[in-house]
């Protein structure tokens, strides 16, 4: 039981980073394309809030 736990675990840190890793970077590759300074704090927030959403979804349903 507890390599299920673990393995749940690091599932829940993926999807958190790999949200924050994948919004953010789209936050930045567009205030440097675009010359702003917003949305890459724009990006993280989606990026949190889309992962703790599929967090919710794929675990907090149980």
């Amino acid at each position: 039981m507890a390599g299920n736990e673990e393995g749940a675990l690091w599932s829940i840190f993926g999807y958190l980073l790999s949200g924050l890793i994948i919004w953010g970077g789209i936050g930045w590759a567009l205030d440097k394309w675009l010359n702003t300074g917003f949305f890459l704090l724009g990006g993280l927030v989606l990026g949190a809030g889309a992962s703790l959403y599929l967090v919710w979804l794929r675990f907090g349903r149980e």
